[in-house]
């Protein structure tokens, strides 16, 4: 797996190292997964197996965790990362207008990432932005009383 900016390649011994670390602490098993992408930009396959073994639990649960949550990733992001609300008060506010402008001019689908890898596009259900939707995060940072004019505008400033 090759490393994406600011992320380190993948690294058994660099992987012990993180999980090691982070033992100690009352249920760890979220820490160290946050901590393993944040190194390797994802939470390799091969990562799933070391920290099930050193947590004491089956591979099984361990992926299952990995899974279960959304925000962590199988595979590298984008460069960018934009994150659409699709909850009901963004939906009711023309959300759907502002999901398919994203698609479409990304080109992209869900969970999808551009072939140069600039851009992953997610799906979220609630940045608590309700009275200011449709919104999304674009790199963590929100963007609220989305368009099809303010989409434009940010896929032309993560395409640079």
């Amino acid at each position: 797996m090759a490393a994406i900016p600011g992320t380190t390649k993948w690294d058994a011994a660099r992987a012990g190292e993180i999980i090691d670390a982070h033992l100690g602490l009352e249920g760890p098993a979220l820490p160290i997964l946050h901590a393993l992408q944040d190194e390797f930009g994802c939470v390799p396959e091969a990562a799933v197996p070391l920290v099930a073994e050193r947590l004491n639990v089956s591979r099984a649960e361990m992926h299952g965790v990995v899974t279960f949550y959304h925000d962590f990733r199988r595979a590298p992001a984008g460069r960018h990362v934009i994150k659409v609300c699709r909850a009901e008060a963004c939906q009711a506010r023309g959300g759907r207008d502002v999901e398919a402008a994203f698609r479409r001019l990304l080109g992209l689908d869900w969970h999808g990432t551009s072939a140069d890898g600039r851009v992953t596009l997610e799906p979220v259900f609630c940045l608590g932005l309700c009275a200011t939707g449709p919104a999304a995060l674009v790199d963590g940072e929100p963007v609220a009383r989305l368009d099809t004019d303010a989409v434009r505008e940010i896929v032309e400033e993560v395409a640079r």
